[in-house]
């Protein structure tokens, strides 16, 4: 695989709708887990080969939510790796809505559209997340499959970091990106069924919520205007060379 021709494969999952394979056997993207069925395991642990589960929701949607079956499968580990500074009762399911901590200058970016200052608000806030989130995709032998709640916004910036950082092509990245939208409307309705997240979302337009690539475009343009690109903010915050090297392999190849 060159790092321009990652292909999407979709994954077909009776408990979640957003999934999908960014680079088989490696990297894993997906909406919520909490509904799988005893099929989706057989799917995600045995034909993916899933190893580690990067859950990205905070400590108030994991509690309201719960882990979700697979949790208690035990070839798989789980890490919790919010991108909020405190969870509080944040669910960060609206990013087009800038959080009152979510730039630590609240003049920074003013420019900007709020989604995109609340995507770079994840790397200026909790930087120990990306960072971890980063070494476990690299660090681990099987898939490493990566969600939050709608599998767009923080799921969306960690595994685009991921694969910039890999050498990947940013046309690539920004298609797996976008292909979201693909399933926004099923996203929306699976969201709005659930008591956790239904009062910030019913009644709204699920195309409201769609991705567009401008917005990625932009975030990946911000972090090589400020830091040098995602290798070298990956570096800055603590992510080893032999990490990222261990990333471009796993992504890139």
């Amino acid at each position: 695989m060159s790092a321009g021709n990652i292909t999407r494969h979709w994954i077909d999952l009776d408990g979640a709708v957003n999934a999908r394979a960014v680079v088989p056997g490696a990297l894993i993207r997906a909406d919520n887990l909490q509904a799988l069925s005893a099929r989706d395991l057989r799917v995600l642990v045995e034909e993916q080969a899933v190893e580690v589960v990067v859950d990205l929701r905070t400590d108030v949607e994991v509690e309201l939510e719960g882990p979700g079956p697979i949790a208690a499968e035990r070839a798989v580990r789980i890490e919790h790796r919010s991108l909020y500074p405190d969870s509080g009762g944040n669910t960060d399911l609206d990013a087009d809505t800038v959080k009152p901590w979510a730039m630590a200058n609240e003049d920074d970016l003013p420019d900007e559209p709020p989604i995109v200052r609340a995507y770079m608000s994840y790397l200026a806030c909790r930087p120990d997340s990306v960072v971890g989130s980063l070494r476990a995709i690299a660090r681990a032998h099987g898939a490493v499959l990566v969600h939050c709640a709608a599998g767009k916004d923080r799921t969306g910036v960690v595994v685009a970091l991921a694969l910039d950082a890999a050498g990947v092509a940013r046309a690539t990245i920004i298609g797996d990106y976008v292909a979201t939208a693909e399933r926004i409307e099923a996203i929306m309705a699976r969201l709005v069924s659930s008591s956790t997240y239904r009062a910030g979302l019913e009644g709204h337009d699920a195309q409201r919520h769609a991705p567009v690539p401008a917005t990625m475009q932009r975030v990946l343009e911000l972090v090589d205007e400020r830091f040098g690109g995602s290798a070298a903010w990956l570096s800055a915050h603590g992510c080893s060379d032999p990490d990222l090297s261990l990333l471009k392999r796993r992504l890139a190849h």
